[in-house]
């Protein structure tokens, strides 16, 4: 007796043989690729179909079998900086790929202030929209998206920075992008990957948090709304995991605020989504973030111990963090308008570490030790080669206390690089706060004009009560 196949194998069959070659958006017209380094391109195409390669900058041909599950993936080489070029992929279709630039791409991420542009009311990106227009600086969009596996496609097109452009893009992402093209003279591709309010949790590789008791726990008490992603791993599997085989520079971060509800665990937080990063990426990637800003939160210290944990997260490899206490004015908002400045800080970090540039001062001071001097204690700290000073006569947001554990306001006075910090109402100095509260704005800088880094010199258990 004769056996026969379901007509639908069959038209099944024929259409698989002929499918064309697809694309992933972020490989695509317009886009920037990484400079000097071995970059992935790759899509769908039939299974075993062989697909061509073929770039404008060496005019080299590169060919890959399509697997079975009809994926294709292959590296090229690219040269230093440049462009425009052209690259042909050849199988049952042809596509060529128009406009490509040669030269450095970031990603930008992380929650609101990392989002906010021109629609937010920002004077900055406003007074930037007339010049703004720039063919080597290109934008890749990321829309909103979550997701409860890892997906290998996002939308998003690439497109030149112009005012109409720009008008949706991050500031912090642009004003970062246009101090590295200036600075580099190279073609700069920034990926904007970021949504309002998301906690940490949702953008770290989800196994990472649940195998993890520590932050398990901690992402347990994450307020779950249906309209608001909040499930450990939801952006990162619908908005990084597309785009972890294209290869980048590094990453830039802006984000904290979403995840006051279990402060204290944040700089664990923190590292295990650099780390889920570096795994995707295969690469130990630099990682700059914005330590968050001034904030009247309710509960008393709450964004301390976030900046607290921001700070301890420094010692985690290749990373590096901006102060931005002085650069808020209203503590009622927690979108603090000035993001050409936090820009210019992270883009610093970028140039000295990345990059290797020479002669930028780049980190703010941050505390070192402390000593007792019979009613007086010295502090000293790091990154003040040139001392510090102060913007008023008097030193504010600084408080002494001794082993009974109260807290005075403290005179201080600045020698070089240290800070001699005395009260009459301590006689035995035991511990030193600075701008250690949710709203301090805080008047001591390095000589260079960085804002000393928010700190205190005990350890002592913290008052979470309604302010």
């Amino acid at each position: 007796m004769k056996k026969y196949l379901p007509f639908a194998v069959f038209l099944f069959s024929a259409v698989v043989l002929k499918a064309n070659i697809r694309l992933p958006n972020v490989i695509n017209n317009n886009m920037v690729l990484q400079q000097l380094s071995t970059v992935k391109l790759w899509g769908w195409a039939a299974p075993n179909e062989k697909v061509y390669v073929n770039t404008s900058w060496n005019n080299k041909l590169d060919s890959v079998i399509t697997t079975r599950d009809a994926n294709w993936m292959l590296t090229v080489q690219t040269p230093a900086a440049g462009g425009p070029y052209t690259i042909t992929l050849t199988g049952e279709n042809m596509i060529v790929l128009n406009n490509v630039l040669i030269g450095e791409v970031w990603v930008c991420s992380g929650q609101s202030n990392m989002e906010m542009n021109y629609n937010w009311g920002l004077p900055d990106i406003k007074a930037a929209l007339p010049d703004c227009a720039n063919s080597n600086i290109r934008f890749f969009y990321i829309p909103k998206t979550t997701s409860k596996y890892p997906q290998d496609n996002c939308g998003g097109e690439w497109v030149n920075c112009d005012s109409n452009r720009l008008k949706i893009f991050s500031a912090v992402g642009y004003f970062f992008g246009k101090k590295l093209n200036a600075a580099l003279n190279v073609p700069i591709g920034l990926i904007n990957s970021n949504w309002g309010g998301t906690p940490a949790e949702t953008w770290t590789e989800a196994k990472s948090i649940n195998n993890d008791p520590v932050l398990k726990t901690a992402a347990e008490k994450i307020e779950p709304y249906d309209w608001w992603p909040y499930m450990p791993g939801a952006t990162f599997n619908g908005m990084i995991a597309p785009i972890s085989n294209y290869t980048i520079a590094g990453a830039i971060w802006y984000q904290g605020e979403g995840n006051t509800i279990a402060p204290d665990t944040y700089s664990k937080l923190l590292t295990t989504l650099i780390a889920s990063w570096r795994k995707v990426w295969s690469k130990e990637l630099p990682f700059y973030y914005v330590q968050i800003a001034p904030f009247s939160y309710g509960n008393k210290y709450i964004s301390s111990i976030i900046r607290e944990q921001q700070t301890k997260a420094m010692a985690y490899p290749n990373v590096g963090m901006v102060v931005v206490t002085d650069l808020v004015d209203n503590i009622k908002d927690i979108h603090p308008k000035n993001k050409h400045t936090v820009a210019e800080r992270l883009a610093n970090w970028a140039l000295a570490e990345t990059y290797h540039k020479e002669g930028l001062l780049y980190k703010s001071p941050m505390y070192k030790t402390m000593d007792v001097q019979k009613n007086r204690a010295i502090i000293n700290f790091d990154n003040a080669p040139n001392g510090l000073m102060a913007k008023d006569k008097i030193i504010n947001e600084i408080y002494i206390a001794g082993a009974d554990k109260i807290f005075y306001p403290a005179s201080a006075k600045i020698d070089n690089n240290k800070l001699i910090v005395s009260s009459p109402k301590v006689a035995q100095p035991v511990a030193v706060r600075f701008a250690f509260s949710n709203t301090a704005i805080a008047n001591l800088f390095s000589k260079e004009g960085l804002p000393v880094n928010p700190f205190r010199t005990d350890d002592w258990e913290l008052d979470r009560s309604k302010e």
